[in-house]
């Protein structure tokens, strides 16, 4: 695996140093509550998620911000479930620090995922699931050119009432007009 990045980004391997991190993150529910797994955890199972990733067949990176003085790690991604035979995957993408939310951040490195899902791995299509409540979300998903696909209805239970759970999705044709306009 290699790290790459744009202006704003890097996207890298993981490292077991990042667990610390990633375990603060996940023990703040204004982040985790538009995850999958809301619980806490702690930096001992952060650590072996960070080592069953590097032998799960994901493509999983930290997001690093460039654009300060220092490389900051902010957040991690990730190609889940690659199907080489319909050459399609789910992604996932997390901004876990919270002076870099909202401010284009995911959307940057959310564009380098799809360049190395499309340009590297050779996929024709990527989808994600996303949480109707989570506004921030689906307007970064818009902005890279992700298109709603359709509706789980109240698949989900979060804070005491039940939510739709949107499927998103972009095809490669769709990925290389939004390049070739860029």
């Amino acid at each position: 695996m290699y790290t790459f990045a744009n202006g704003k980004v890097r996207l890298r391997e993981l490292r077991l140093e990042d667990a610390t991190v990633y375990a603060r993150w996940f023990n703040d529910f204004e982040i985790t509550r538009n995850l999958v797994s809301p619980r806490p955890y702690s930096v001992a199972e952060e650590e072996a998620w960070i080592r069953h990733e590097a032998e799960s067949g994901n493509y999983t990176f930290a997001i690093e911000a460039i654009d300060g003085p220092e490389p900051l790690s902010i957040g991690n991604c990730a190609i889940h479930k690659p199907d080489w035979r319909s050459r399609q995957a789910e992604v996932g993408i997390v901004v876990g620090e919270h002076d870099y939310l909202g401010r284009g951040y995911g959307t940057a490195a959310l564009q380098l995922l799809l360049e190395y899902g499309f340009g590297e791995l050779n996929l024709h299509r990527i989808h994600l699931n996303v949480y109707a409540f989570n506004a921030r979300a689906i307007r970064s998903y818009e902005k890279v050119g992700f298109t709603l696909e359709g509706t789980e209805r109240e698949a989900l239970f979060r804070d005491g009432q039940y939510h739709d759970v949107w499927i998103m999705s972009i095809l490669l044709p769709e990925w290389q007009a939004i390049v070739a306009t860029t």
